[in-house]
């Protein structure tokens, strides 16, 4: 370790094969905390490169728990986190709406980092047992169209690097991997991120991932599509921004679609929302995402088409179905 931070030290950039390399070794508990904190640091003082960003992908594919759903054509729905903006649980939501839709997905999710209740405080609160048994998950998606992959389950090298991130308690680039290491290796993804840079970052690693992707940003600075202002938008076809009327729908104000303040506020936006009960503004947003969801998985239909789609499954109860069938019956 001493020799790869003199060389960063000294501004030089690593290489993907060497950024894999040395994540690798971390994810070995070839390190102490210190030194795992010293590299960490680095990245706080520096922007990550695409290539080291693409290593350190590579190094946590590597060790991960791999769960084999290359029969179903899968997508995976999630935001980078990070953005502060403590909205209702959009990515969760849109899962379900894309199930109810026909498309299966492998939804990768954890413990909320930048609200109070992450995908993984929803579903457990909702009494889903989390899993890394592969029979578990298939039969989930056989019979929900979804299945769920509590990060911690899949990525045990990662304890190595617990410590660290809880005494540092700052973002640092472990929260970009999130999305990028769903350890089913989902032919679909649809990420949002919290700011240009990591747009950037994100679609300079994606184009050549092989993955039918999306990446989304509200300009104004939402890891998802608010509707409180314009969309950036990128996919292996296009770029381009979008305005909410692009999805025949109004803008709203940051507080319409805020979240709750503790698991059980969030749980019960949520339940509204299938139920019906949701808001104009709350609805419309879970809509606009989740038709962006369908064109990633169908990027031949138009965007009208996509916002259908997702209003069928979401308004016709499909969503919810999923839902009960999904958290009501465990194996």
């Amino acid at each position: 370790m001493k020799e790869i931070l003199q060389y960063l030290y000294n501004g030089n950039y690593l290489s993907t094969d060497e950024a894999r390399k040395i994540l690798m070794k971390i994810g070995q508990d070839n390190f102490t905390d210190i030194e795992i904190s010293s590299f960490i640091t680095v990245y706080l003082m520096r922007p990550i490169t695409p290539d080291e960003l693409k290593g350190f992908r590579d190094a946590l594919l590597e060790l991960c728990i791999r769960i084999d759903l290359s029969e179903f054509n899968t997508i995976d729905v999630c935001g980078t986190g990070g953005d502060e903006k403590n909205t209702f649980n959009i990515s969760t939501l849109t899962a379900f709406v894309l199930a109810g839709a026909g498309i299966k997905v492998a939804k990768h999710g954890n413990y909320g980092v930048s609200s109070s209740c992450g995908s993984s405080n929803l579903l457990e609160y909702f009494g889903y047992r989390f899993s890394n048994d592969e029979k578990k998950l298939k039969h989930e998606i056989e019979t929900c169209g979804i299945t769920f992959l509590h990060a911690p389950l899949f990525h045990p090298a990662m304890k190595y690097v617990a410590p660290v991130r809880r005494t540092l308690k700052v973002k640092t680039f472990f929260n970009k991997l999130g999305p990028m290491v769903n350890p089913s290796f989902p032919k679909n993804q649809m990420i949002g991120v919290y700011n240009l840079n990591v747009f950037d970052l994100f679609a300079q690693v994606y184009r050549d991932s092989g993955i039918q992707f999306t990446i989304l940003h509200s300009l104004d600075g939402y890891d998802e599509i608010s509707l409180t202002g314009d969309i950036l938008f990128e996919s292996n076809h296009e770029k381009r921004n979008f305005a909410p009327d692009d999805f025949g729908f109004s803008r709203v104000m940051p507080g319409d679609i805020s979240g709750g303040t503790t698991v059980e506020e969030s749980a019960r936006i949520f339940i509204d929302i299938l139920e019906g009960r949701g808001t104009p503004a709350q609805v419309n947003a879970v809509l606009a995402n989740s038709a962006i969801g369908v064109k990633t998985v169908f990027p031949e239909k138009t965007l009208t088409e996509c916002v259908e789609i997702a209003k069928e499954s979401l308004t016709g109860k499909k969503a919810l179905n999923r839902f009960k069938t999904f958290t009501e019956n465990q194996l």
